[in-house]
């Protein structure tokens, strides 16, 4: 037992004779302390300060009598929607908290939880016993004496993270990238510290079965942004935390982050909570860390809760499927059955709504304490344990639930929590009718304009098992037709496999080492072009109503396009000829309802484009000097080699990527060179602590989005380097190096009202000369693509650049475009405009 305390969620209230306690909140980054005095004493007082940028000032509870010592272990109430244990009030006592409560739930929103619906909300207020706080230490420390001369491992589902790790006060200038770093160098710290391997997964790309959730997250996520850059423009600062939106590409440089901290960083082949399960299941790991009610349902080690975890004591929540279960009256069996019924992010919510009605209205044992959806749950469990469970292997599924047209998706939504070796007691079909379902499957999954959500289930090294070229459908019949006894997830996986398999580059061996830098998360989009020819890109803070400054699906769109002329091997002439890529970014009135069809762009290389095998397994003298010139053609800037050159590391890749920035888009101006040289300076040497203190007049809505260009430039840099076979140190346009966002919207700031340079760059002689140097580099390559620099001052009334005089928005652009100089534009190269001609180049 443990004395009497108090309970927040993602709090922990100790309680002991100590006078003053202060704690940090679990959920990082939700600028949350709370103070407790002395909580042995009969009168308690408590301080909750979380922040005014949660939208609340201090709040003093009044003193609350106590009795006993809370009898609960472990305090498994932690999670109750209660400030206050309930055990350690005297009976009919109401506690102080409850005033307090739905200030508390607004302030510190849980993020929107992916995986089963309405199951998390269902656990943490009528299945608190599912929950259990545990430490980290305590079971490596376990482990270690049940496991000797093993290292207690946990699988890390990094999606779910992201959130939790970016700590830094400031998100919305750009990302503060050293500060970030700092704070996965702790998170990684914490961990070592007690002896426990972490091993982090990335979402590697979207399963066509999931795309449609993928797509409503996208457009939500560009309501979110409107209103975010609404606030701005109305109060010139950032909107409180309940708004937060990470940083554009926060996904993609997490990855090299923990890699640079020595960290195992895997990339999936398919969704990445699958593989998380799959790992932590055969590795006999010690758990998951994450946020996705999938791992309630996946049969597999222990699941973790990333936003109740408090990183200096190692305490966490772990859920419990096993008493999950049992509290519905089900076997671990049937939780998979459950998920699909209920919704998940492979079968709509609505496709089982009215069974789900039937379930709830028939049920006897309905709940006051629940709210509709939690009596929902416990009335399809109700049904599932009392009437299916009755013809369990007598009766397929389909002669029990209302399947309907939907019934190849169902049974493919049960069959994707099963992990290698597991079967479901739901399956009674022979493997002929597995190869049928596969088969709807397939043909629902081709069908460009289906809505039909198809789910995903594969074991990570399958598509090994099927040789590029070859028809995975008849290696599927031939294997069924020669084995009887093909294991359930086996068929599962070989339909999958043969939804995958899209023979877009010849090459085996070449596909094989793509493969295996992206499984190692050393490259970006280059496997997904080449394995599927499909890649996307998720939502940038970008303003829709900033006609001036275009997306950065635009303008990068063109650097793509030569990549995918180097990776597919299409284009030539000017032409495009090459296949197609399927391209899912999201910009500005891009309703996402199909992909973009986007066509390789022939690159201007002397001698042609390289080969591959060239550039990724040469090992001759002069390779890597072929593989910067090949770079260097994907930005179209081979005529500014000798300049670029000349520039010292790290600045060399920012100079690249200035220089295309501008000749791309004329409405910048010199004061934003001044901005983007002086900030990437003035960072040299500057310690997080000293970034983090840095404090803004302002915030400026142009500014913003002028940050995201860049970072989104720099993802771009990642994708062309990995490509041309790495002739750039990747290190060398990672943001904490090279930017950060307070400080460029400090020094544009500072540009905007005339600074000089010598006050740019902080008095700092030897930033003075580099400033000048890499400023005259970038200009002069500029005016080599009849691009001159000139100040916003000297703009002529009414200047709008390009993007203006084209009398459209940002996102009324084509994919073609290179730039002026060459009489390229937007609209009048490539496959076309999307607002000019909507479908002709994007049918499929």
């Amino acid at each position: 037992m443990h004395a009497p305390g108090l309970a927040l969620p993602g709090v922990v209230f100790p309680a002991g004779p100590a006078a003053t306690r202060s704690l940090k909140c679990g959920v990082r980054g939700a600028g949350c302390a709370v103070t407790v005095c002395d909580l042995s004493r009969p009168q308690l007082l408590v301080t909750l300060d979380l922040g005014t940028e949660l939208g609340m000032a201090r709040a003093r509870l009044p003193p609350v009598p106590l009795c006993s010592p809370c009898p609960t272990p472990l305090c498994t109430c932690r999670l109750l929607p209660k400030l206050s244990c309930p055990d350690a009030f005297s009976p009919g006592q109401t506690p102080a908290g409850s005033l307090a409560l739905s200030a508390a739930k607004s302030i510190l929103p849980r993020s929107s939880i992916m995986g089963v619906r309405g199951l998390h909300g269902f656990v943490a207020s009528s299945c608190p016993h599912v929950c259990t706080v545990v430490n980290f230490k305590e079971l490596a420390e376990r482990h270690r004496s049940q496991h000797p001369g093993g290292t207690p491992a946990v699988v890390v589902d990094a999606m779910c993270c992201l959130r939790y790790w970016y700590t830094p006060e400031s998100w919305v200038c750009g990302g503060q990238w050293r500060e970030y770093y700092s704070s996965l160098r702790e998170f990684v710290s914490a961990f070592t510290a007690v002896g426990i391997k972490l091993i982090f997964f990335f979402d590697g790309m979207v399963e066509q079965s999931k795309r449609g959730e993928w797509v409503k997250r996208r457009l939500k996520n560009n309501r979110e942004i409107a209103k975010i850059f609404h606030h701005i423009k109305s109060h010139r600062e950032q909107p409180g935390r309940n708004m937060f939106f990470i940083p554009s590409g926060l996904a993609v440089f997490t990855r090299f982050a923990l890699k640079a901290l020595g960290q195992e960083t895997l990339c999936s082949l398919q969704e990445a909570d699958y593989e998380v399960a799959s790992y932590g299941f055969q590795n006999n790991c010690l758990g998951i860390l994450g946020e996705d009610t999938d791992y309630l349902i996946y049969d597999t080690c222990p699941y973790f809760s990333i936003s109740e975890l408090s990183l200096d004591s190692l305490d966490t929540v772990m859920l419990c499927r096993e008493k999950l279960s049992q509290s519905l009256g089900l076997r671990l069996a049937d939780l998979p059955l459950l998920a699909c019924l209920l919704g998940n992010d492979v079968v709509p919510e609505g496709m089982f709504e009215s069974f789900r009605y039937k379930c709830l209205t028939s049920y006897a044992s309905v709940r006051e304490s629940c709210d509709r959806k939690g009596n929902v749950i416990l009335a399809v469990a109700d049904h599932i344990s009392k009437v299916l469970r009755l013809h369990q292997g007598e009766k397929k599924l389909e002669e029990m639930l209302p399947l309907g047209p939907n019934k190849a998706l169902f049974y493919k939504g049960v069959a994707s929590y099963l992990l290698p070796g597991q079967k479901s007691p739901w399956f009674i079909q022979t493997p002929k009718d597995v190869v049928t379902l596969d088969k709807q499957v397939l043909s629902m999954s081709s069908d460009p304009e289906s809505k039909q959500e198809v789910p995903m289930c594969m074991d990570p090294e399958s598509r090994q098992k099927l040789p590029v070229g070859t028809d995975p459908e008849c290696n599927l019949e031939a294997a069924v037709c020669a084995n009887t006894e093909v294991k359930q997830e086996d068929l599962v996986n070989m339909g999958l496999e043969a939804k995958h398999q899209v023979t877009v580059v010849s090459d085996p061996e070449i596909l094989k080492v793509a493969r295996a830098q992206h499984v190692r998360a050393e490259s970006y989009l280059v496997y997904g072009v080449m394995s599927s020819g499909e890649v996307e890109c998720s939502s940038s803070l970008e303003d829709a109503t900033d006609q001036a400054l275009p997306s950065q699906a635009f303008v990068y769109r063109p650097v793509r396009q030569r990549v995918y002329s180097l990776l597919l091997g299409g284009g030539g002439g000017g032409s495009s000829t090459g296949p197609a890529v399927k391209e899912w970014f999201v910009y500005s009135g891009n309703p996402l309802r199909q992909p973009d069809l986007v066509r390789p762009l022939q690159m201007n290389l002397p001698g042609g484009t390289p080969s591959l095998r060239q550039l990724w397994l040469s090992q001759e003298p002069g390779i890597q000097a072929q593989r910067l010139d090949t770079l260097l053609a994907c930005f179209d800037l081979s005529s500014s080699r000798e300049e670029l050159q000349a520039v010292e590391r790290p600045f060399q890749a920012l100079c690249c990527l200035l220089v295309y920035l501008f000749v791309q888009v004329d409405t910048l101006c010199l004061e934003d060179l001044h901005a983007f040289i002086a900030q990437a300076l003035c960072l040299q040497g500057k310690p997080a602590v000293e970034l983090a203190d840095l404090q803004l007049d302002h915030i400026d809505p142009r500014a913003v989005q002028l940050a995201t260009l860049l970072v989104r430039g720099l993802t771009t840099l990642v994708l062309v380097n990995g490509a041309c076979g790495s002739p750039w140190e990747m290190a060398d346009f990672m943001p904490w190096h090279l930017f950060d966002g307070k400080l460029f919207h400090q020094k544009y700031l500072q540009s905007e009202k005339g600074y000089t340079a010598e006050v740019l760059v902080e008095q700092n002689r030897s930033h003075v000369t580099r400033f000048h140097t890499l400023k005259s580099v970038v200009c002069k390559a500029c005016g080599k693509e009849n691009r001159p620099i000139v100040s916003r001052r000297h703009w002529r009334p009414h200047h709008a650049g390009r993007w203006g005089r084209q009398g459209s928005s940002s996102h009324g652009t084509s994919s073609g475009y290179s730039r002026s100089g060459h009489g390229q534009h937007w609209r009048d190269q490539g496959p076309g405009s999307r607002q000019y001609e909507p479908d002709q180049w994007r049918r499929y």
